[in-house]
C-alpha cells in the first residue's frame, strides 16, 4: 500500500532536517522510515568500492557506476532510496535534486548486518515498484548473492520475475557486465 503524498513529503522533510545529524542512512519504504543505525563498516565500504571498479571496467565510457549522492526518489510511489551502486548514465546524474529511478539502469546493494531484510525483502519490492530494471544483492555475511530481473505486473504491483543466483567466486552478470565476485570480503560469523 503506498504512503499519503502528505505523510510522504513530512517523511522527506524529517530527513532532510536531520542531514547530517544522525548516524546511520535513512530511507523512505511503504513502511515509512528505514534506519540502518550502523554506518557500513570497512569490509561494506571494500566490497562497495571492489564492486565499482569492476563495473567501470565493463560498462561503457557514457555510463557510471556511482556510489554517491543523490537519493533515487519516486515520489508518486512514496520511496527514497540510495543504493550502495547504481549504473546510470553521466548526463542523467547532472540533476539539481534527487535521481529519476527510471534512469538507473541498476541497483547495487550490499547486505547489512544490521538490518539484511531491508536488502532482500524491502529493497527488491521498492525498486521494481520504482522501474528499476536491474537489482543485484552481495551478502557478505553467507558469500552468496542473487540478481534480480524483469519487472512484470503482479495484482501487489510490479515484481521482478527472475532471480538468479550467484555464490562468491562466480563471475555475475548484472544487466549486459559480468564481473567476478572472487575476492570480495565477507563478514566474519562472530555475529
Amino acid at each position: 500500500m503506498r504512503l499519503p503524498r502528505n505523510r510522504y513529503r513530512a517523511m522527506r522533510e524529517v530527513l532532510q532536517s536531520m542531514d547530517d545529524t544522525l548516524a546511520g542512512k535513512f530511507e523512505i519504504t511503504r513502511e515509512g522510515i528505514a534506519h540502518d543505525l550502523v554506518s557500513p563498516n570497512g569490509h561494506h565500504e571494500l566490497t562497495r568500492a571492489l564492486l565499482r571498479r569492476r563495473l567501470e571496467k565493463v560498462t561503457p565510457d557514457e555510463l557510471l557506476a556511482h556510489t554517491g549522492t543523490p537519493d533515487v526518489e519516486d515520489e508518486p510511489e512514496a520511496i527514497l532510496r540510495h543504493p550502495d551502486v547504481m549504473v546510470i548514465a553521466w548526463e542523467d546524474l547532472d540533476t539539481e535534486g534527487s535521481i529519476d529511478p527510471r534512469t538507473v539502469l541498476a541497483a547495487i546493494e550490499i547486505v547489512s548486518r544490521s538490518n539484511p531484510d531491508n536488502d532482500w525483502v524491502g529493497k527488491v519490492r521498492d525498486y521494481a515498484l520504482m522501474g528499476i530494471p536491474v537489482y543485484a544483492v552481495f551478502d557478505p555475511r553467507t558469500g552468496t548473492g542473487a540478481v534480480f530481473t524483469d519487472i512484470h505486473p503482479t495484482p501487489s504491483g510490479p515484481r521482478y520475475a527472475t532471480r538468479k543466483d550467484f555464490v562468491y567466486g562466480e563471475n555475475v552478470t548484472i544487466a549486459d557486465w559480468t564481473i567476478p565476485t572472487q575476492g570480495l570480503p565477507l563478514h566474519d560469523r562472530k555475529t
